[in-house]
């Protein structure tokens, strides 16, 4: 039987105006901003929809910003009658947001913490040290081979498995250049040095991760109402005394999204919806599995699109 995920994206998604156009065409989106704002103690919504872009790129406001416009789209699409999935996963910041739509995260506790989790992981190396590359065209293990290459005492390896020829490499800045070199020579189509403010999900984010840690162990986790794959292991969970740790070791863990797309096909899955700005993850999809059928909901005219199809 066809069964759906649906799907989250993480950081790499935020822009000036996004959810503004949910916001104003459903009143269940509105509710999902005034209460982000509530929590935080601050105007979100004002600076997703009309502030500056600098602003809204700082980590510790782009994963609250990405979390609140995922969920608004999610809480608005199910009041217009979306079906629940049978599984959803979400990359990296995205695992925040299907934890809260599979009902084991509160809201509010989300966008607290992923905005805590966004200053922890940029506090934790200062800025230059680390470094992030998007290496295209070679497989996962020529990839790890020519990090541990790279290396050499330092810090370098893979942060975001993304799909079969889509690999991102964090670590020291002198090793990931290290490393687009040897990979380059090794087969690479691309390295390309990514523009981002903390080489993401490797050791270096070993800091954040103790300091996140304490703040997962004071939260209350639900029942959940459908499987969550999780980044750290790409497999399906409904225990909730596991979150805390799955979401802890995730910061200095690789993200494993071509494994958890192929899992969620082997459990079944084929159709994938993406629910947040952007359509990242929906092109992800396409290169790992090319028979699924896949759709977006970001904004009122794909909400409506996506459920007219279903």
């Amino acid at each position: 039987m066809s069964k759906t995920a649906y799907i989250f994206p993480g950081q790499g998604s935020q822009a000036v105006g996004m959810g503004k156009d949910l916001f104003d065409n459903f009143a269940a989106a509105r509710e999902v901003f005034e209460a982000a704002d509530e929590a935080l103690g601050f105007s979100l919504s004002e600076m997703c929809f009309s502030g500056d872009e600098a602003d809204l790129q700082l980590t510790a406001n782009t994963q609250p910003a990405i979390l609140t416009a995922s969920i608004a789209a999610y809480t608005a699409a199910r009041a217009e009658g979306l079906p629940e999935p049978d599984m959803v996963a979400g990359h990296s910041l995205g695992e925040y947001s299907a934890l809260v739509a599979a009902g084991v995260l509160d809201f509010a506790d989300a966008v607290q913490t992923v905005r805590k989790r966004g200053t922890y992981m940029q506090e934790a190396v200062p800025v230059g040290v680390g470094a992030m590359a998007a290496i295209l065209g070679l497989d996962v293990a020529t990839v790890e081979s020519g990090c541990a290459e790279a290396a050499q005492g330092q810090v370098c390896s893979p942060a975001n498995i993304n799909s079969p020829s889509q690999i991102v490499i964090a670590g020291n800045s002198d090793a990931v250049d290290r490393a687009c070199e040897i990979l380059k020579e090794r087969g690479a189509k691309r390295a390309i040095r990514l523009n981002v403010s903390a080489p993401f999900h490797c050791a270096l984010m070993m800091p954040a991760q103790e300091r996140l840690a304490v703040d997962l162990a004071s939260l209350e986790y639900g029942e959940f109402i459908f499987p969550v794959f999780h980044n750290v292991d790409a497999v399906a969970n409904t225990d909730a005394a596991a979150v805390c740790g799955k979401l802890t070791q995730q910061v200095s863990s690789p993200v494993r999204w071509l494994q958890t797309v192929e899992n969620t096909s082997v459990a079944g899955a084929t159709n994938f919806i993406e629910i947040g700005p952007g359509k990242v993850l929906t092109g992800l999809v396409r290169q790992i599995n090319k028979e699924v059928v896949y759709s977006n909901i970001e904004n009122s005219e794909s909400l409506r699109n996506t459920i007219e199809t279903l």
